[in-house]
């Protein structure tokens, strides 16, 4: 029996990774490789650059940087934080430590956080359960995000100082070109690579499939609760940009007014403000332009992909409907009680009154939709009079599953698709209120039950837990192999609209919620 190096060759330099102990016995991780340069000075906000060569050997066996976010959010132990820096665009790759006689398929995942926060340093998306369990190489993904990531400041740019839009997604994409100039030294096939996310990650995912130049860089896609709304168009990203920069200038302002009636902000002092090297400074702005849009957008979220007819021509709802996404096969689906892990953890989910404001949180955010038509108001809030339930799964319908379930229509006419909806949850889950709610699914993905900080929550349900893991884990690895995710579970159709139930065991179900759905595509169907 053969065994991969530690020690690997990459266009850029040797790599050397640690084999696993333990739990992660029989697998072999490489983390903190630098898919990019630093984007730092000159280089921030604009679209990322090929990374430099480094001499020797590279240490690839610690965590690497986080982007830069609020410290508490790059928890990867109890009391132990990811360092941070704008340094941070670097890549995991994790696998089996035997040699394949033929390249194993690639996953590679972008993690969650509302585009505002994540790290792939988190342990939850240890990507060796996965990697071991299907027989296939795990790339975890790092990008920049909040300000430094989704601000587009074109209007402030000159010949000699230029901004980028949507560099968070060129992040990704760049992390994806890496994965298929580099994977095949980690034993990985480039000619078979499947992207796939949550949360903000399944909204990337979406993106990319919109974005044109992303063809031919991945073969299969998975979007995990996704929230294909969370964008931001154009018009508003220029508003967003101006307030920032103004932000930036008096971090005592108070706007009350997404109208712009102020004389327009110097470019020269504009750049200067942008380029301060205090990354902290635009990290605090940040945090403010979100109060900003939270109090005179109606809760939109500042920092998402931007329409910005270059990488993003239109919305991924626009496009699915036009049938003008990449034509990959799509995994795609949410959980059965998305809204509870908000409602319990962040207590901003919308109120129930007569305005019907259609409302659900991310983490620190509100991605709030308003439903301006009335008579479609009372259609949609006559499926949810069962008091607080209803409310809170009003607000996971409203930003997860319902556009979901649009994107999926326009996807299927031009790629297999298939649609699931996962409602497994442990005693504990049960228990504690929060049910099969956001993120919950990510435990069976990678296998987390098995690590300490997934075992707590599968208490008394260790073999109904294996049993889902091993369902979820041989459906995601099967359909990054073939393309199928595997007996039982029927492509999606707007004739039919199978989804798989994914739970102890699994089932289909022809359009669950049908109605509710049917009410919900009078705000989604195309215009």
């Amino acid at each position: 029996m053969a065994f991969l190096d530690s020690k690997v060759t990459t266009r850029n330099g040797v790599v050397e990774g640690a084999r696993g102990k333990r739990l992660r016995k029989g697998t072999i991780s490489w983390r903190g490789i630098p898919f990019a340069a630093p984007p730092v000075a000159h280089r921030r906000f604009r679209a990322p650059e090929p990374a430099h060569d480094w001499p020797g050997v590279r240490d690839c066996t610690k965590v690497a940087k986080a982007a830069i976010q609020e410290k508490r959010f790059t928890a990867i132990a109890p009391g132990k934080f990811a360092p941070m820096a704008e340094d941070c665009l670097t890549l995991n790759v994790y696998s089996p430590d035997v040699a394949s006689s033929t390249p194993r398929p690639v996953m590679v995942f972008i993690h969650g956080g509302a585009f505002i926060l994540g790290t792939a340093a988190t342990p939850l998306y240890d990507g060796a359960f996965l990697a071991r369990a299907q027989d296939v190489v795990v790339v975890t993904i790092q990008y920049r995000f909040g300000p430094f990531g989704f601000l587009d400041l074109g209007q402030f740019a000159t010949e000699d100082r230029p901004f980028d839009s949507n560099v968070g997604l060129r992040d990704q994409i760049a992390a994806l070109q890496w994965v298929q100039d580099n994977i095949e030294a980690f034993g990985g096939d480039a000619e078979n690579v499947t992207i796939f996310g949550e949360s903000a990650g399944g909204s990337s995912v979406l993106s990319l499939l919109s974005a044109p130049s992303t063809t031919g860089l991945y073969h299969q896609a998975i979007a995990q609760s996704p929230a294909p709304e969370l964008i931001v168009e154009q018009d508003a990203a220029k508003i967003y940009a101006d307030e920032f920069v103004r932000l930036l200038r008096d971090p005592q302002r108070r706007a009350t007014s997404f109208e712009r009636d102020e004389p327009p902000v110097d470019t020269v002092h504009a750049q200067r403000l942008l380029t301060s090297p205090n990354p902290a400074l635009l990290l605090a702005a940040g945090n403010r332009l979100m109060r900003f849009a939270t109090k005179t957008a109606g809760g939109a979220s500042p920092f998402a992909p931007v329409v910005d007819g270059d990488l993003l021509p239109r919305s991924p709802l626009a496009a699915a409907a036009g049938g003008l996404t990449q034509p990959v096969p799509l995994v795609i689906g949410s959980n059965r009680d998305e809204g509870k892990l908000f409602a319990k953890l962040w207590n901003v989910l919308a109120d129930a009154d007569s305005r019907m404001a259609m409302n659900a949180t991310f983490p620190i955010k509100r991605a709030l939709m308003r439903v301006e038509d009335e008579e479609v108001r009372r259609e949609i809030a006559s499926h949810y009079e069962d008091g607080d339930r209803d409310r809170i799964r009003l607000a996971g319908d409203s930003i997860f599953w319902a556009p979901m379930s649009a994107f999926a229509d326009g996807h299927s006419a031009v790629a297999p698709t298939y649609v699931y909806r996962y409602d497994y949850q442990t005693k504990v889950l049960e228990a504690t209120g929060f049910g099969a709610t956001h993120a919950t699914e990510l435990f069976s993905v990678f296998g987390a039950y098995r690590a300490p900080m997934g075992a707590g929550l599968a208490l008394a349900d260790w073999p109904a837990t294996g049993r889902v893991t091993k369902n979820v884990q041989t459906r995601w690895g099967g359909f990054a192999r073939t393309g199928d995710p595997g007996f039982g579970w029927p492509a999606y159709t707007t004739a039919d609209r199978k989804v798989l139930v994914l739970d102890d065991p699994d089932h289909v179900e022809a359009d669950p919620d049908a109605l509710r759905r049917q009410a919900w595509y009078r705000v989604h169907s195309p215009a």
